[in-house]
């Protein structure tokens, strides 16, 4: 099972849902980097779960408890590893279905893979719970690029047929960013909000689930970073979001627009700006040529599915009896992962880039 990423910055995660503990690992942080335990909570809690009617009812503090690598708040260039407890779980509920395979789960695969002996209970190793740790290791990415004038943000570009604007180039600045942080949706129309909120609650009525579309934005990054075809910038954003769970489409820039389009009306024309710097008019590409960062703030998109768990009835199998039957999945589930899932794509974003940068010794 591979559950490391990273080239120079490496990110290893570990735990299972239901387990006693979920963590994780980093090696690469450079010693003396400190290590703000304040601002990783605040990007924490924005992906904590039972909050409101949006997200599931488990109620995790999900408070990290760092076990090595710091000392006297300062990484000492060590591996750093965290780990969280456990503490709202109701394992009771996966007994009855453990040999079902829920639709649009990974259970099936699972249990071929690794022979039986995965962990089932809520999804086990492959559940969105194991986030947790990417966050806390995203979040330390994300303060050493913020302290060299990087920053990340991101919107809902829509909810299921809700749609809002992309971002513009006037919006990739930090204070934009910030606003959208505060927001538990973060559409860049403030007026979407209650729409999608009674969405949302809607199809939880109705024991079903919504998807979306959320679009990040980083600014800040120079031009130069990222290598051509296979350690291409956006090679490595790629393999980051789709370790990410319920990710199933990404695009930069205008992405799969860009087909539709002449040459002429895709490319962006570069001009040198008042301040002698060489930018593009427009950003279609998402701030990426060849592979590598051409100095425009960086845009891609994230395709999220339905959250897989629904209480209607569905058509399944088991797996062990190799017989064709029906299920209904109980327990606590998030009928929408859009807001919690918006810190965890930003913080793969992070992760990817300072690892680009370290790559590219611009660290």
């Amino acid at each position: 099972m591979s559950s490391t990423w990273g080239r120079k910055f490496k990110v290893s995660i570990f735990g299972e849902s239901h387990g006693s503990h979920i963590g994780v690992g980093i090696d690469g942080i450079p010693a003396g980097t400190p290590i703000d335990v304040d601002y990783i909570m605040d990007q924490m809690k924005r992906r904590s779960p039972g909050q409101d009617l949006m997200s599931t009812a488990r109620k995790e503090p999900d408070r990290p408890n760092i076990i090595s690598g710091v000392f006297e708040g300062m990484a000492t260039g060590a591996p750093l590893y965290m780990i969280i407890e456990n503490q709202d779980k109701k394992s009771r509920d996966y007994s009855n279905i453990k040999d079902l395979a829920r639709p649009g789960h990974a259970d099936y695969p699972a249990f071929v893979k690794y022979k039986g002996y995965n962990d089932y209970r809520g999804g086990g190793h492959f559940s969105g719970r194991i986030t947790a740790g990417l966050v806390f290791a995203g979040s330390i990415a994300r303060k050493i690029l913020e302290d060299r004038g990087i920053y990340i943000g991101s919107h809902v570009r829509s909810i299921k047929d809700l749609k809002d604007r992309r971002f513009c180039l006037d919006d990739m600045t930090r204070e934009v960013f910030k606003q959208l942080e505060s927001k538990r949706l973060g559409f860049l129309d403030d007026r979407l909000e209650d729409k999608a909120h009674d969405m949302v609650v809607d199809a939880r009525k109705n024991q079903d689930s919504l998807g979306g579309i959320i679009e990040l934005g980083l600014t800040g990054l120079e031009a130069g970073i990222g290598d051509p075809f296979f350690d291409s910038l956006e090679s490595s954003i790629s393999s980051m979001m789709f370790s990410i769970p319920a990710v199933k489409g990404l695009e930069f820039g205008l992405g799969f627009d860009l087909a539709s389009m002449y040459g002429s009306q895709a490319n962006d024309e570069f001009y040198i700006n008042e301040d002698g710097n060489i930018r593009t008019r427009t950003n279609h590409n998402g701030g990426i040529n060849g592979g590598i960062s051409n100095g425009m703030p960086l845009s891609l998109s994230v395709a999220l599915k339905p959250t897989p768990s629904i209480g209607k009835l569905q058509n399944t199998v088991d797996f062990r009896k190799g017989k064709e039957t029906c299920i209904e999945v109980k327990g606590r589930h998030d009928p929408i992962i859009i807001a919690r899932v918006r810190p965890v794509l930003e913080a793969g974003l992070a992760i990817a880039i300072l690892d680009s940068l370290m790559y590219d010794n611009s660290i």
